[in-house]
């Protein structure tokens, strides 16, 4: 089987996944946007899967990002990882969305980014949803003073909240939560309308929490290679 092959199967079968969340959950699957994690795994893979029809990616090593960046056209990038503030201006150049932003300092390094490559960034405000410094996400109590610091920074679009699921948590627990605090951060910025959640492991759980985005990796592309072939 060749790797177009294997991909185009994978891709047939996550679709039938994704088609049978949005059923069970009562949604449409055109309100689920299906962005392909490619970390590790090579700019080839990521052209196949833009010919095969898929045109979000998402990438969380800012030196891996931008050379499939500069590599892959006709694509939609958006970085999902923890961002330090010295990359945000790299990242800003090429990605169309960041989801990862969960503190102000980040939000002042991106804006800045955003002017100086004369782009618009559309940005999510990373929910940390177990209090765990090392996954990255912004406490709850702090998500309302970034999310209005985002929404008024030029060159910045706050589109809604991100989150990945606690490990020691059911995800549906988890995701019910972030959609209510989503809820409540649209009372104030009523078209921040994104929820990114849900991954290989917990995609059905997010749908049926409402979300808007998944990011898939692992069951899009299979095991990540140890180094980037």
């Amino acid at each position: 089987m060749t790797r177009r092959d294997e991909l185009a199967e994978r891709l047939s079968a996550l679709e039938q996944r994704l088609e049978a969340a949005c059923t069970a959950a009562g949604r449409a699957r055109d309100e689920v946007t299906l962005v392909a994690v490619t970390k590790f795994h090579p700019a080839t893979d990521v052209a196949v899967l833009r010919d095969l029809g898929v045109s979000r990616f998402g990438e969380s090593r800012d030196q891996e990002a931008r050379h499939k960046a500069a590599e892959v056209d006709g694509v939609r990038w958006h970085f999902v990882g923890r961002l330090q503030t010295n990359k945000a201006a790299s990242v800003a150049s090429y990605a169309c969305v960041v989801e990862s932003c969960d503190r102000l300092r980040l939000v002042a390094a991106l804006a800045a980014g955003a002017r100086t490559a004369r782009r618009e960034l559309d940005v999510l405000v990373q929910v940390s949803l177990d209090g765990d410094p090392e996954r990255g996400g912004a406490p709850t109590a702090q998500v309302p003073a970034i999310a209005d610091a985002v929404a008024a920074a030029q060159g910045l679009r706050l589109s809604g909240v991100m989150a990945v699921a606690p490990l020691a948590e059911e995800p549906a627990r988890a995701f019910a939560r972030l959609a209510e605090l989503a809820d409540r951060l649209r009372r104030d910025h009523p078209s921040a309308r994104e929820l990114s959640a849900g991954m290989s492991a917990d995609l059905e759980q997010a749908v049926a929490c409402g979300s808007t985005s998944v990011r898939v990796g692992t069951a899009l592309l299979g095991p990540r290679p140890p180094v980037l072939r």
